[in-house]
């Protein structure tokens, strides 16, 4: 299991920049993390630039601080690196108060133990 606690981003829907938001921080269990290795490999197979996976944030251990809210709508997207097709993935959201996406800096999933 790795648990993670890095930067997030806040992206309201009616600009188009993004904020930074006080640390994001989640889990990533056994199986996560294979779903994230399985995306990984998909995508270096089938061409294509991105996978989402469902997750079920009770699972997650996720906290988020009072400028990020509450999250709804969590997925881990994964996508390759464009310089070294190596995979990396980020937490992915929207904020129950307004609808904001949410998301945390990427992470490569060869960095998990």
């Amino acid at each position: 299991m790795n648990t993670l606690t890095i930067e997030g981003w806040k992206k309201a829907q009616r600009t188009s920049k993004a904020v930074p938001v006080e640390m994001i921080h989640f889990r990533v269990n056994e199986h996560y993390h294979l779903l994230l290795e399985q995306a990984e490999e998909a995508l270096l197979e089938n061409g294509q630039n991105e996978m989402l996976i469902d997750i079920d944030i009770s699972t997650m251990e996720l906290k988020t601080s009072r400028d990020c809210g509450n999250l709804t709508d969590c997925q881990l997207r994964v996508y390759l690196s464009k310089k070294n097709q190596r995979g990396h993935f980020h937490l992915v959201g929207r904020s129950k108060s307004d609808g904001s996406l949410i998301y945390s800096n990427a992470i490569m999933v060869d960095q998990l133990g």
